[in-house]
C-alpha cells in the first residue's frame, strides 16, 4: 500500500499472507499509517523474547509492544503518579496484596488495565531502547503505539481497546494522530 511506504509494519509473522485479515468495526475508523517508523529498528530479544522496545522523548516512559500478546508502558520511575485522574491508587499484585500501579498495559484482547509490573515486564534487558519519536507511529505484531504532545497512546489491532496516558490523566482508548500534511 501506498500509504504504508514512510514505515514498515512488521506483523510478527513468518508467513502473513496465510493469516485471514481482521474485519474493521464500521464504527471504528481504521487509525491512520501516516508517519510509520520502521519497526525493526525498534526490535529486540530481552529476556529470550522478541519485542518492540522504546522511550518516549523525555524518557518518563519505557514502552514494548510484545508480538500479538500486548503492549505497554511503564513508568521510568517506581510507580505511576498518584492523583492523575483515571489511575487508580492501589491496584492488586500476583500475590492478591494493593500495590501502587507502575504500568499501563492492553492485551490482544480485553480492555486496557493498570498494574505492578515485575522489573524486567516491558523493558529490554540489555542495550537503549529506541526514542519513538513525536507524531510517529510504531505498528508491529497487531499493536501501535504513537506519542503526541498529549501523551503516549497504544492499541490492540485485534480488539480496538487501547489506552492513551498522559500526566493530565488516562483515557481507555487509543487516540490517533492528528490529520496533517
Amino acid at each position: 500500500m501506498s500509504a504504508c511506504a514512510g514505515g514498515i509494519v512488521d506483523d510478527g509473522t513468518a508467513t502473513p499472507n496465510e493469516r485471514s485479515p481482521q474485519a474493521a468495526s464500521s464504527s471504528t475508523p481504521r487509525p491512520s499509517n501516516a508517519n510509520l517508523v520502521n519497526a525493526f529498528d525498534f526490535y529486540a530479544q530481552s529476556g529470550g523474547r522478541p519485542g518492540y522496545f522504546f522511550t518516549t522523548p523525555s524518557g518518563t516512559w519505557r514502552c514494548a509492544i510484545i508480538p500479538h500478546e500486548e503492549a505497554g508502558c511503564r513508568s521510568a520511575k517506581s510507580a505511576i503518579s498518584l492523583g492523575v485522574k483515571g489511575v487508580p491508587d492501589t491496584v492488586v499484585d500476583a500475590a492478591g496484596t494493593p500495590v501502587a500501579p507502575n504500568a499501563v498495559v492492553v492485551q490482544s484482547t480485553g480492555d486496557a488495565y493498570f498494574a505492578k509490573l515485575d522489573a524486567g515486564v516491558l523493558v529490554r534487558d540489555s542495550g537503549p531502547d529506541q526514542t519513538l519519536p513525536f507524531g510517529r507511529i510504531l505498528a508491529a505484531a497487531g499493536f501501535r503505539c504513537n506519542v503526541q504532545d498529549l501523551g503516549i497512546s497504544c492499541m490492540s489491532e485485534t480488539s480496538r481497546s487501547g489506552f492513551t496516558f498522559s500526566a493530565d490523566g488516562f483515557t481507555p482508548s487509543y487516540t490517533d494522530l492528528p490529520a496533517g500534511p
